[in-house]
């Protein structure tokens, strides 16, 4: 051990502090020898019932703790707030960033030397990162996994993705409500996080390509027996990490942020990566801006899952997961260091992919450079964001005359309307669902086709928000704009009928207004009421940062590894 442990300052000691400090710990039954200066490994689970995603955490944590135990350590599992994506509103979102101060304050709170993550639903891997980065001890990350593939009907059906196809259908009048009712059960067959490239899957899978869990963690299966055995190597590989003094500054690099931003890409992974990852690394210390995400935007589709192909993650496992897919991109990947202490090459080193319609070889790709791309314009000052790979082609080259939804309200009232004055070539403006104005930022982004022009056959359409959208949508949509209208943005001033231009070939997203026009606009405009007055919602709409940067709070960039000295008694 080439320094004192970090738990020594709390039991440690000989005194009386020492003495409440392990005292207190052994009515659980720990004997002496655990205190004796061994690694105490934190088990930081965001496992709920509430959060059926992350069902399956509370037995990996076991795995954890065997691998612990075999490598010298003593493991001790707490709690921290668990982030229901379905089941929480108004957004989970919103509470992420609460996550992550309870993730922060938590690790430094108590004696621990390193710290396991057991996350998987969309915002509790970013959150505890988030909250891990800014205490800076050796930390890995142990993923839910993936559902088993949703079946209906002798198909695969995927999470999220088919929800929004059936529930157009319905609309439509091409699938009936028992039909729709039928397949909620055959959608979610185990337990585990969607089975599509939503965004739960994508941070896993970000998060091996970043280094910072063991190889494969990403496409495993929830229930698949391999799951535990890692989260067993896992609880091994952290105490090895301690003995190091490895952490995640020294593996979470501007490298492995570049990294990550072309795995996602190839993986076609959800646009909520770009408000994570430039979250995460505002607590590393990391520039990273939207314009790096341009990185992204030459790099080919790689990964046929939906929402951007076919298939889904039990099927991506099998045919070779992240390795594979890394294995593909390797000549984009930077030399990086990982949690295994070696370079990121160790994660594909001898991979293979064993299924071609699953994974394309990077030259000969499922679609060429489908990366997210960043779009700018006087719509957007600050930035917004577009997914071209799940994207109609025809449309990322559009103009069209805007029909503005003021509010979510508004839309889920009107949006059936048979008299709604739109068109096929009409693009959607909805306002006040940015980090401020819902607050939290919702999945809306993603707005339901007008009822009458469903029935006309109509598909898909332009639609730009300062939403973002679930990693399991897809269609012609721009996200993130920022700044949001509750803001002050120029999307505040956008009025039914003004004209929008969209090119993602030029990264341009334009209101077809004059400047004096856009100038009498805003002299006369006023924000919308906070919906809250009290409590966190309060905090968060007080100090939330705008979407280009990752929406954290202002008071919470950047880390604090300051030791605690001062004892409660």
């Amino acid at each position: 051990m080439s320094k004192p442990r970090r738990s020594q300052a709390w039991y440690g000691g000989a005194d009386k502090d020492g003495f409440i400090h392990r005292s207190w710990m052994k009515n659980q039954g720990f004997p002496d020898h655990v205190f004796d200066g061994r690694p105490i490994i934190g088990i930081c689970n965001t496992w709920s019932e509430l959060t059926p995603c992350n069902s399956g955490l509370r037995e990996l944590a076991e795995g954890v703790k065997r691998g612990v135990w075999e490598a010298g350590g003593f493991p001790v599992e707490f709690p921290v707030m668990s982030l229901g994506e379905t089941q929480m509103k108004p957004t989970a979102m919103m509470f992420r960033n609460l996550l992550a101060m309870d993730v922060e304050e938590s690790i430094r709170a108590y004696g621990i030397d390193g710290v396991v993550l057991l996350g998987g639903c969309d915002k509790t891997t970013p959150g505890q990162l988030m909250g891990a980065a800014s205490v800076d001890l050796p930390t890995i990350v142990v993923s839910s996994g993936p559902m088993l593939n949703g079946k209906w009907k002798g198909k695969d059906i995927g999470s999220g993705t088919d929800v929004w196809k059936f529930s157009e259908s319905v609309r439509a009048g091409d699938l009936s409500l028992k039909e729709f009712m039928d397949a909620e059960t055959g959608m979610s067959r185990s337990k585990g996080v969607c089975m599509t490239m939503g965004t739960a899957s994508t941070m896993a899978s970000i998060v091996e390509a970043m280094g910072m869990s063991l190889p494969t963690n990403a496409a495993l299966p929830a229930v698949d027996a391999r799951r535990m055995a890692l989260a067993h190597m896992t609880g091994k590989r952290i105490v090895e990490m301690v003995e190091e003094d490895l952490k995640p500054s020294d593996v979470m690099t501007k490298e492995s942020f570049q990294n990550a931003i072309c795995a996602n890409a190839a993986v076609g992974g959800s646009s909520n990566a770009v408000i994570h990852l430039l979250a995460i690394a505002g607590r590393v210390g990391i520039d990273l801006d939207l314009d790096a995400f341009e990185l992204g935007g030459s790099v080919p589709l790689l990964v046929n899952c939906m929402p951007s192909g076919k298939y889904l993650m039990e099927d991506f496992c099998y045919a070779g997961g992240m390795p594979a897919v890394m294995a593909e991109i390797k000549r984009l990947l930077k030399p990086a260091n990982t949690i295994l202490g070696r370079d990121i090459s160790a994660y594909y080193e001898g991979a293979e992919c064993y299924n071609r319609d699953v994974i394309y070889a990077f030259d000969e790709p499922l679609k060429p450079a489908a990366g997210l791309r960043v779009l700018r314009g006087n719509l957007a000052v600050n930035g917004a964001i577009i997914k071209p790979s799940a994207a109609t082609k025809e449309l990322l080259e559009h103009e069209g005359e805007a029909y503005v939804f003021e509010t979510i309200e508004e839309l889920k009232a009107t949006i059936d309307d048979p008299d709604l004055p739109v068109t096929k070539d009409s693009i959607l403006v909805l306002k006040g669902c940015g980090p401020k104005g819902y607050p939290g930022m919702p999945e809306v982004g993603n707005m339901p086709i007008p009822g009458k022009l469903i029935t006309q056959g109509v598909t898909d359409m332009v639609r730009v928000s300062d939403a973002r959208m679930s990693g399991t949508a897809f269609g012609t949509v721009v996200l993130h704009v920022s700044p949001e209208a509750q803001a002050g943005g120029t999307l505040a001033l956008v009025k039914t009928g003004d004209r929008i231009r969209l090119s993602a070939s030029k990264g341009e997203l334009q209101l077809l207004v004059d400047d004096t026009e856009l100038a009498l606009r805003r002299a006369n405009w006023q924000p919308d009421p906070p919906h809250y007055v009290r409590g966190y919602a309060k905090l968060y709409i007080d100090h939330v940062m705008q979407a280009e940067h990752g929406a954290d709070f202002d008071f919470l960039v950047g880390k604090d590894t300051r030791p605690v000295t001062r004892e409660s008694h």
